[in-house]
C-alpha cells in the first residue's frame, strides 16, 4: 500500500492509533476515552477521544480535532510529513479504520474542527472565594497555604456532561478558568496565558498556576521583584513570546518532562534573555512536585520529633 490519503487517513480509528503509541485510556465514559494528555506531564487525565466522533479534545490546553490535527502536534510535522508518518506505521500495524465513518459522506469534522456537544463543553455556572473543605485540602496536599490562593484564585461550579462539578479556578484575564480539583483538571474558554505586571524588566515564566504557586510560596521575598507570567499550557509559549522578550532576564520554569525540556532548550537557542531555572527540581515533575516532598518532609520530621519529646516528658 502506498501513502495514505487525508480522507483515508482520518477513517483510521483514534484509540486504535494511539495505542500504536503506548498510549492507554485511564477510564472509559460511554465513548469517551480519558487519557492522561500525550503533550506533557499530568496527574490526572485530561485528554479525551470521543470514538463515536472519533475527534480528541484536550482541556489542558483547549486543543482537539482529528488523527490529523493530533499527528501534526504530536510529531511536530505537517500534514505531509504525518502522512508519511502514518503510511509507514499504517504498514507495521494494520489500523483498523473507523466503522462510522467507511463511507466518505461520514468522515467528521474538518481538520481543526473541535468539539460542538454542548454536554461536553464546560460550562461556569458561579465562582465565589474559597471555602469548600475539599478543596482547601486539595491545596494542603499540593503544599498551598489556602489564604495565598485565595488572592489569586476561586472557588468555581460549573457544568460538564450534565454534572455539577466544584473546582479551584485561576482566571486568566479574558473569561476563562483553569479548573483543578482532586479528580479533574481542565479549563474553561477562552483559554490563554496570564501576565502580572509588576513593573519589572525581570520575568519568571510558569507552566501552570500551581507552580506560580508555589514560587510565591517558596519565595516570599521576591514576589515583586519580578513580573510573573502563567502559561497555563505549553501551547501558549510562542504566542506569549513578545510579551516575554520584552524582559532583560526571563526566568523559566517549565516541567522537567520532555516537552518542558525541549520547549526551554529551544527557547535559550534562540534568545540569550532565557534561563532554565528547573535545575532546582530535579528529579521531579515540576515545581509544585519537588515543593510538596519538602513540606512532607517537614511534615514527617516535625512528626518525629514531637513523638521524641513527648516520650521524654513522660520518662520524666
Amino acid at each position: 500500500m502506498g501513502k495514505l490519503t487525508i480522507a483515508e487517513a482520518r477513517k483510521i480509528d483514534m484509540v486504535d492509533y494511539l495505542s500504536s503509541l503506548s498510549f492507554r485510556a485511564i477510564k472509559t465514559k460511554g465513548d469517551d476515552y480519558w487519557y492522561i494528555s500525550p503533550f506533557r506531564q499530568e496527574r490526572t487525565p485530561s485528554f479525551k477521544i470521543n470514538r463515536r466522533s472519533n475527534i480528541w479534545y484536550d482541556h489542558g490546553s483547549g486543543e482537539g480535532g482529528n488523527i490529523i490535527d493530533f499527528g501534526i502536534l504530536y510529531h511536530h510535522v505537517d500534514v505531509r510529513g504525518f502522512l508519511e508518518l502514518l503510511s509507514r506505521d499504517y504498514r507495521q500495524n494494520d489500523f483498523s479504520f473507523h466503522p462510522s465513518l467507511k463511507k466518505e459522506s461520514n468522515i467528521g469534522p474538518i481538520a481543526g474542527e473541535k468539539e460542538k456537544s454542548t454536554d461536553s463543553k464546560i460550562i461556569i455556572t458561579a465562582t465565589r472565594q474559597l471555602s469548600n473543605l475539599r478543596l482547601l485540602h486539595y491545596l494542603n496536599e499540593r503544599a498551598i497555604a489556602p489564604d495565598l490562593a485565595s488572592r489569586f484564585c476561586q472557588e468555581v461550579d460549573f457544568n460538564l456532561y450534565k454534572k455539577r462539578h466544584t473546582a479551584i479556578g485561576f482566571p486568566n484575564g479574558k473569561g476563562g478558568y483553569e479548573l483543578r480539583n482532586s479528580y479533574f483538571k481542565g479549563s474553561s474558554s477562552p483559554k490563554t496565558f496570564r501576565f502580572f505586571d509588576n513593573g519589572k524588566k525581570e520575568l519568571q515564566v510558569f507552566e501552570g498556576f500551581f507552580d506560580f504557586l508555589t514560587w510565591l510560596s517558596h519565595f516570599k521575598n521576591e514576589q515583586r521583584s519580578s513580573n510573573l507570567l502563567v502559561l497555563n499550557s505549553l501551547s501558549f509559549f510562542q504566542r506569549a513570546k513578545q510579551t516575554m522578550e520584552a524582559h532583560h532576564n526571563i526566568g523559566l520554569w517549565l516541567d522537567r518532562g520532555s516537552a518542558g525540556q525541549a520547549c526551554t532548550v529551544q527557547a535559550i537557542k534562540s534568545h540569550s534573555a532565557y534561563e532554565d531555572k528547573s535545575s532546582l527540581y530535579e528529579g521531579f515533575d515540576d515545581l509544585n512536585d519537588w515543593y510538596v516532598h519538602q513540606f512532607k518532609q517537614k511534615q514527617s520530621l516535625y512528626n518525629s520529633n514531637k513523638s521524641s519529646h513527648s516520650k521524654t516528658i513522660k520518662l520524666k
